[in-house]
């Protein structure tokens, strides 16, 4: 699979410098990391929310859990829970499941951005599927995302697994 169109006319609308990165097929973020050889809080990774008034997007480091209290507090939403994969094979058709890339924007989404992201100075962004990944400077992420909410609303997960509270 390539890029979806919409995701890369996206970046090239805003002129956002990135480079494509194939590792082996991976079916989770922390597994990507390994497969690609990268710091997982380096790898941005999407997490779709919803309640009655529509689907949000989080986007956090591949290492941390959403806070759904904290997400639902910054997008002024009150019964945020994770979104029905029905839902997301729906609304992110042109993307394998498990790998949407955190750029909510581009399918119209709205977006809230961890601000531990900025402790990098490059990132990774899910491309789609499950075979790569695209690296750009931070600043260009943060150029990227500057019309997304921004806050804290994650936490390193505890135990095998993490959760989510």
């Amino acid at each position: 699979m390539t890029i979806p169109t919409r995701l890369s006319a996206f970046l090239e609308q805003r002129g956002t410098p990135y480079e494509i990165c194939v590792h082996r097929r991976s079916r989770s973020s922390a597994e990507t990391a390994r497969a690609a050889n990268v710091s997982p809080h380096q790898i941005a990774k999407s997490v779709i929310l919803e309640d009655e008034a529509g689907p949000v997007m989080a986007v956090l480091p591949a290492d941390r859990s959403v806070l759904l209290r904290d997400a639902a507090q910054l997008f002024g939403r009150r019964n945020l829970h994770l979104a029905d994969e029905s839902r997301l094979t729906t609304l992110f058709e042109d993307c394998d499941p498990g790998a949407v890339p955190p750029v909510g924007m581009a399918w119209g989404v709205p977006t809230l951005v961890e601000d531990e992201l900025d402790t990098n100075a490059e990132l990774y962004l899910e491309s789609g599927d499950h075979q790569h990944l695209l690296r750009m400077p931070a600043a260009s992420f943060r150029a990227l995302m500057l019309d997304a909410r921004h806050g804290h609303f994650c936490h390193a997960p505890t135990g095998r697994g993490g959760r989510m509270r």
